[in-house]
């Protein structure tokens, strides 16, 4: 540790590598939102029960709230920004707009990312399938019937039937 109280962080966010020094107790969602301005991830409970701040790290979903920036470090971090581009969404980023999945807002951040991490496993996900892979997202606006409807469609997008 420095003599300021911070530590070294190496860390891949969204592809493009970062060094800096951060605080230990430095959450990744405050490390992402303030040092990298990467605001889709969102503070809601801050209990890792709502799955507003959920991000992948090393290819896993991980609650951003409950995880030290450092426990990331060496590693790659993908936020929803980093999963398709306003000139080239990804093809769940292009179903919720299509399916009108994306509602408030505020989950959709979470929501996409725990699509994206399913998709990548499950080519042809049922509606079982969906609800479980979303299962740790909150959405206060309705049943979630807009949101499977996007991830079937997403699925179908990246099987190129649609």
């Amino acid at each position: 540790m420095s003599a300021q109280g911070t530590l070294p962080l190496q860390i891949t966010v969204n592809g493009k590598p970062r060094t800096t020094q951060v605080e230990p107790r430095t959450s990744l969602l405050t490390f992402l939102r303030e040092e990298c301005g990467l605001t889709g991830s969102k503070r809601g409970c801050e209990e890792g029960e709502c799955g507003a701040c959920v991000v992948m790290m090393d290819g896993r979903l991980v609650n951003a709230c409950l995880i030290f920036a450092v426990e990331a470090a060496g590693g790659s971090v993908t936020t929803v920004e980093g999963l398709g581009e306003a000139q080239h969404l990804a093809p769940v980023q292009q179903a919720f707009i299509e399916s009108g999945a994306s509602q408030c807002g505020f989950c959709i951040p979470g929501m996409l990312l725990a699509a994206h991490a399913l998709l990548q496993h499950d080519t042809h996900p049922d509606e079982g399938a969906i609800r479980r892979a979303i299962s740790g997202n909150l959405c206060r606006c309705t049943g979630y019937d807009r949101i499977v409807k996007g991830i079937r469609l997403a699925a179908e997008l990246q099987r190129g039937h649609a």
